[in-house]
């Protein structure tokens, strides 16, 4: 496919009338054609008035029509074939591998959403009937669906060039609600976007859609972001990247006459607690898979450990050599951006030079100059609680050892943790007690919990939790992988005495669409005949 290094509206290809630019091979430092012509804040209001026109006819979308139009843009998405993997190696210096398994992760998602879609029970129908006979007053006929929020910002994320972009997890979620997206192309992976927003338009026009439900665009980040998110045609919002840009967004939204919802995925450092147990086992293989989780996709993971918590004595002793041994043996891979390399580069030099902490190992630069050596620094407990330096995240391979002297010190620490993606421990059946006390705390500070594993990689489910308390998310309700997901963007509306003739399809006693629906109170399976 030809790049044309334009946006695209409503399945239009439009020429932006503001500067240009391109995106860059990490590696090399080279730029990358085409260039990119980047949106104007009036030119962006024709995909933000598209999408609110789309938005009456694709929000009422029947299940089946609604569900072979999510598999057509997955389909579409592996049609692309090897151009696609191409281009984003090109453009993020991320491994074709990484990149193939992250591709299928973007149209498994879409997959997996259809199939929501099909079974319907996101609509949430609850159906209380009419009781007229009784006393002291009759009860009206009520009846209740969730509904799509309206037209939806999603915002590119810089890490995940497939899952998390033009069509990944939040592009999915609220194609799936049925709220039309405008999406905001990340500009460090300018042409890998393109080449998905055109299997999403293709899809689009391919379904007999109005053209509005998707449309891409290219702008100066934090410019037409902004009005992005205050134009009053959008109704939600979807982000993953850096609190700065997050909370930014959160004020936008905020100030708007009508202020909307925004789904932002932070900043979280995803302690993971070893307990004695642990120890008495492989500590060298513990440690390497420590060093692996932090030093995997050059750490640029929102889920990569940035801090353990080890025992202090001996095994805690081994522990930390075996650490070091390890991170020393691994090699610096190219990062994201220049940006984001000299982001790491700060980070570390920050944490290195905080009181009490020291350097524990570090490995060698990678082959280019976005290729800094991965580091694991080391610190006690007490340095920890009392230092806020050593509670910042550092996108990248880095991460810190804080030693603790029993559960109360655990307890201290991880009451001062803000809140986070994931919280991991490695424990065996001895430590279980202690666990069991630690594990209340974490509940407040952290969406999901692992047992014995590690936080990297997220599994996209039906139980799956990808969110937590702020700052690792903006609202600690949601989750932006799985299922659950489309939540977000639905909200209810209860119909109160409606004929027949007046109510949705999935609130008429003939439930044309096939649901599961509350009637009530009692779950009543599709299968069994109308009972309203």
């Amino acid at each position: 496919m030809n790049l044309t290094g334009h946006s695209l509206i409503a399945g239009q290809t439009v020429d932006g009338k503001g500067k240009t630019a391109n995106g860059f091979n990490p590696a090399t430092g080279q730029p990358l054609e085409p260039a990119y012509s980047l949106l104007t804040n009036a030119q962006l209001q024709a995909a933000t008035s598209a999408a609110k026109e789309a938005f009456p006819s694709f929000s009422n979308l029947d299940p089946e029509t609604h569900a072979t139009f999510l598999e057509a843009i997955a389909e579409n998405i592996d049609a692309i074939g090897g151009e696609l993997i191409t281009r984003a190696v090109q453009e993020t210096g991320l491994p074709a591998a990484r990149l193939q398994g992250e591709r299928a992760r973007t149209t498994g998602q879409l997959r997996l959403f259809a199939g929501v879609v099909r079974q319907g029970d996101f609509r949430g129908v609850r159906i209380d009937p009419a009781q007229p006979g009784r006393t002291p007053l009759p009860r009206a006929d009520i009846r209740q669906r969730q509904i799509p929020l309206g037209p939806v910002a999603v915002f590119g994320a810089s890490n995940f060039p497939l899952a998390f972009s033009t069509a990944g997890g939040d592009t999915a979620s609220a194609l799936a609600a049925g709220c039309p997206v405008v999406f905001k192309a990340h500009n460090a992976h300018p042409g890998t976007s393109e080449l998905v927003g055109h299997a999403v338009t293709q899809a689009v026009a391919d379904a007999g859609l109005h053209p509005g439900v998707f449309s891409l665009v290219y702008g100066p980040g934090a410019d037409i972001g902004q009005a992005l998110v205050a134009d009053p045609a959008i109704k939600a919002v979807g982000f993953t990247g850096s609190r700065n840009a997050g909370t930014a967004l959160m004020r936008t939204a905020a100030a708007r006459p009508e202020p909307i919802p925004v789904y932002a995925e932070m900043s979280s450092v995803n302690p993971v607690f070893v307990f004695e147990g642990a120890l008495r086992g492989d500590v060298d293989a513990l440690a390497q898979q420590y060093v692996t989780s932090v030093t995997g996709s050059s750490g640029q993971l929102c889920t990569s450990p940035g801090l353990l918590f080890a025992p202090a004595g001996e095994a805690g002793d081994k522990l930390a050599a075996a650490v070091g041994r390890a991170v020393s043996a691994s090699a610096g891979q190219t990062m994201l951006t220049e940006g984001i390399a000299a982001s790491w580069n700060t980070g570390t030099e920050a944490l290195g030079s905080a009181a009490g902490v020291e350097l524990i190992g570090q490995g060698t630069p990678g082959p280019t100059e976005n290729a800094p050596a991965p580091a694991i620094f080391g610190t006690g407990v007490e340095q920890f609680t009392t230092n806020d330096v050593l509670h910042q995240e550092i996108f990248g391979a880095a991460s810190l050892v804080i030693r603790y002297a029993g559960i109360e010190d655990l307890l201290q620490a991880a009451s001062r943790i803000e809140g986070q993606l994931t919280a991991t421990l490695q424990l065996t059946e001895t430590d279980y007690p202690e666990a069991a006390r630690l594990l209340p705390v974490l509940e407040q500070k952290v969406g999901r919990i692992l047992v014995n594993g590690w936080p990297t990689g997220v599994e996209v489910g039906h139980a799956m939790v990808h969110g937590g308390p702020f700052p690792a998310t903006s609202d600690s309700r949601t989750t932006s992988v799985g299922t659950l997901a489309i939540n977000r963007f639905l909200r209810p509306v209860a119909y109160q005495d409606l004929p027949q003739e007046l109510l949705p399809e999935p609130l008429q006693d003939a439930n044309p669409w096939h649901l599961n629906r509350r009637i009530d109170g009692t779950v009543v399976p599709a299968a069994e005949a109308p009972s309203a």
